[in-house]
Formats: C-alpha cells, structure tokens, sequence
C-alpha cells in the first residue's frame, strides 16, 4: 500500500508531486480513483506522462464498480479506477 495515491478533491498538482515522490522510491505507482475523482486520476498520470517524466509506461489500468452505502442506507454503484505507472 505503499506505492497508492488515492485521488480526491484537493488539486491535481498536489497528487503529481505525490505520485512523483512514490517514483522516487519505487519502480511503479498506483493511481486509485472513485466517482467524479476519476477524471482527475487520469489528468495526474497524463501530466505525469507528457511533462515530467517523458519515458514512464502505463502497465496497467483496471475499471470496476464498488457498491458503497449512501446516507440513506441504499446500496450504490461506484464507478472505480486503477491506473499503474511504472518506469
């Protein structure tokens, strides 16, 4: 669990640098995103990809559905994300 960046709603740049800081010490990241999050896990590792780090692969990506309960107690579906990057 080391080597995740989990996407939220702070800015894209703060979870760059993060991604960027996990390279430093491990030879892949993975770049975690639920919901409206989404679009912005793959700006980071676009960013990552055309600005920083020019040679970095995509490995991998997986799509999936989580169920979550919302505050009403009905079950939901989550669209999910997980993009792999590794040198």
């Amino acid at each position: 669990m080391d080597n995740v960046v989990l996407i939220g709603k702070k800015p894209v740049m703060n979870y760059v640098v993060a991604v960027l800081t996990q390279l430093t010490s491990n030879d892949e990241v993975i770049i975690k995103a639920r919901g409206k999050a989404i679009n912005k896990a793959v700006d980071v590792a676009e960013m990552i990809r055309n600005r920083f780090i020019k040679d970095i692969k995509v490995k991998k990506i997986e799509i999936g559905t989580d169920k979550v309960k919302n505050p009403d107690g009905r079950e939901v579906n989550v669209s999910t994300i997980e993009i792999v990057l590794a040198k």
